[in-house]
């Protein structure tokens, strides 16, 4: 697995992310916001989080439309592999590569804490390392994390299974364990090839058991398996 991470100015997340892809055994290379072209070879593009172009206009807006964004668009056309990571979730909605938007938190306060993900589905190159319907442990740190939809796309996500994880507590309910206000507690979603996908918590925070945790490494793990 050759995978590019790319970077932005305001980006805070990327040495995390290519640290996790590394451990999980990939090939990692960086990307510069201004780059016309993908590294040759690549089959995964990240997005990392942070605070890219520093959240100027809308959090992704300016990123949503920088040069290499081509370049990740014919990517994802071409099936290749895309994950955005909080503001790299952000960033797939402004582009245009997934549909929504995140919004402010509803109860307009930054969020930074361990959250629990019920997995939806283990299908996919990201989520093959789960089981269906597994709680992971992983971490959130946002403040427009609130996944916004019309109700059309909302139906549609949810009919043709393209929500990726929702926010749940440890038991896996996820009636009382929304920390963002997000549309049925929606985390992250897929394209509707399932080789895009766009989630606000940082699976990255969580790899080694040193800092607390591994259930995000499944994901890395998962994707590096998956060229």
């Amino acid at each position: 697995m050759k995978a590019a991470v790319v970077v932005f100015p305001g980006s805070n997340r990327d040495r995390d992310v290519a640290r996790a892809l590394t451990v999980a055994g990939a090939e990692v290379a960086m990307a510069w916001h201004a780059d016309a072209a993908l590294p040759a070879g690549t089959d995964l593009v990240v997005l990392p989080g942070g605070f890219s172009y520093g959240d100027y206009l809308r959090c992704g807006a300016i990123a949503g439309r920088a040069v290499i964004m081509d370049a990740v668009r014919a990517h994802a056309a071409r099936d290749g592999l895309v994950l955005g990571i909080c503001n790299g979730f952000q960033i797939l909605c402004e582009s245009g590569l997934l549909p929504g938007i995140l919004m402010r938190n509803s109860d307009l306060h930054f969020v930074c804490r361990r959250q629990c993900l019920k997995v939806e589905r283990t299908d996919t190159a990201f989520t093959r390392a789960y089981k269906p319907g597994q709680v992971v442990d992983v971490c959130i740190a946002h403040g427009e994390g609130n996944y916004v939809a019309d109700p059309e796309t909302i139906a549609r996500l949810e009919g043709e299974g393209l929500v990726a994880f929702r926010y749940c507590d440890a038991a896996g309910d996820i009636a009382m364990a929304n920390p963002n206000g997000s549309i049925n507690a929606i985390a992250g979603i897929y394209s509707p090839g399932r080789n895009v996908l766009g989630m606000m918590p940082h699976p990255e925070n969580l790899i080694d058991d040193l800092v607390g945790g591994t259930d995000g490494y499944g994901l890395f793990h998962g994707l590096a398996q998956a060229a």
